[in-house]
């Protein structure tokens, strides 16, 4: 790698491109306020009662957003929960994966995704991804099917869906169940229909940084009643009621609260209504840092898939050390020291992670992988997914648009401060 020389840079003492912290995002207004407070005055902040009967179902705020989520997202069933996490945990359990049972899933997303296979004794398999949108690499995925194999979990990374019909199509070949994984990218389209919406089940995370915000939560989806009644059971201490229910299948369906909160459900509503608006917003953003960032030496901006749009939930990148003549973690620090914010120089490879290269997570003896008659389905640690490791060691970058109230000068000032690090590269070059 080329020694870049002292000058102008400020991470050599120079003085920044950008002085001022950006505002950090807030999407709660007067709107939010209000309605929580109705809320409080109500005296119900929640509905929920763990015993069959009107209650079981929760509250009106609670209902009232599962339609509207409903019928905004097309969709028969939205099934509120107090997380995205507990949603994947209820998801799982719903689809009747069983102890032993293999689940693929891509390594490039948070721990959840996969924990929540873990949750139910069942086995993570690691399948890389497509270096171009960061999502589940579908070519891959028939290499990893065995017997044991329930089920494939699709992750909407960044903003944009997976290549669902292909998925759909290999799953729907195999008799797999396919679980979106729309954490980041609600409101996204993906062929003129929602993302989040295009496998057996899916669902969004409402937590502090997401487009929809209520503080923690989570939204699941579906159109088959019989999967949305099981992970209805499975959020509200579902063993208590099947007798009184008259429900016979009762494989999965265990003591949880996975309930959502009254104001939280409250805010929620509000927040959906202006789910459009911010996420047209980011795409602005992401247009302006298209143009202004295009042209750099080295520097990949955000592909975007084939019958998809973006909501840019993450604005990532890929540079090119090779064609730079210098390092990632150099430029990431080069940026840095300019005032460029919301910049991240990895993301988790979460293949990689103790719990999966020692195999352990119930107890000390290696459970849920003791179950399994060989190791050969779920490779973990180093060279397991080489694109996302390659990601993560040398290449990724990328901007939290869902971190800051960017205005359009905090852009244009992004843009140069690229430049202006890129510019002393060149020259060294």
């Amino acid at each position: 790698m080329n020694q870049l020389g002292k000058g102008d840079l400020a991470v050599d003492g120079g003085v920044p491109v950008i002085s001022r912290e950006f505002v950090v995002r807030n999407t709660m207004g007067p709107e939010e306020e209000r309605a929580a407070v109705e809320v409080i005055r109500s005296g119900v902040l929640s509905r929920f009662q763990g015993s069959a009967g009107n209650d079981f179902l929760g509250g009106p705020q609670v209902r009232a957003f599962e339609e509207e989520w409903a019928d905004y997202f097309g969709v028969r069933h939205a099934i509120s929960v107090n997380s995205w996490t507990s949603g994947l945990i209820a998801i799982v359990g719903a689809l009747g994966v069983e102890p032993g049972d293999e689940v693929l899933v891509t390594p490039w997303t948070m721990s959840a995704s996969a924990t929540a296979i873990i949750q139910w004794n069942a086995i993570p398999v690691f399948v890389d991804i497509d270096r171009a949108s960061f999502c589940l690499d579908p070519s891959l995925l028939e290499q990893h099917i065995t017997p044991q194999t329930k089920a494939i979990m699709s992750v909407d990374i960044f903003g944009q869906s997976a290549s669902m019909e292909v998925i759909n199509a290999i799953a729907a070949k195999h008799g797999l169940a396919v679980i979106s994984d729309c954490a980041q990218a609600p409101g996204a389209w993906r062929n003129g229909r929602r993302a989040g919406t295009l496998g057996t089940m899916g669902g969004y995370s409402l937590n502090r940084h997401k487009h929809v915000h209520t503080g923690e939560g989570g939204m699941i989806v579906t159109d088959d009643p019989d999967l949305a009644l099981r992970t209805q059971l499975i959020r509200n201490h579902g063993e208590a009621v099947v007798d009184a229910m008259g429900i016979k299948a009762i494989t999965n369906i265990l003591g949880f609260n996975f309930r959502l909160g009254e104001i939280e459900a409250a805010i929620g509503r509000c927040q959906l209504r202006r789910l459009e608006s911010q996420t047209s917003r980011r795409t602005e953003l992401a247009e302006m840092l298209n143009e202004g960032l295009r042209d750099l030496l080295g520097l990949q901006t955000p592909h975007v898939k084939d019958g998809n749009d973006h909501v840019f939930y993450i604005y990532g990148l890929q540079v090119d050390p090779e064609a730079l003549g210098v390092t990632r973690d150099w430029i990431y620090r080069a940026l840095t020291a300019e005032g460029v914010q919301g910049l991240a120089q990895e993301y988790l490879n979460i293949h990689r992670l103790p719990m999966y290269t020692q195999r352990t997570a119930f107890g000390s003896k290696g459970f849920p992988w003791s179950l399994q008659s060989s190791d050969t389905s779920s490779t973990y640690g180093l060279g397991a997914c080489p694109v996302a490791e390659d990601l993560q060691e040398r290449t990724y970058m990328g901007l939290e648009l869902c971190s800051f109230a960017y205005t359009n000068a905090d852009i244009i000032d992004t843009v140069n401060a690229f430049k202006k690090v890129w510019s002393h590269i060149e020259a060294a070059n």
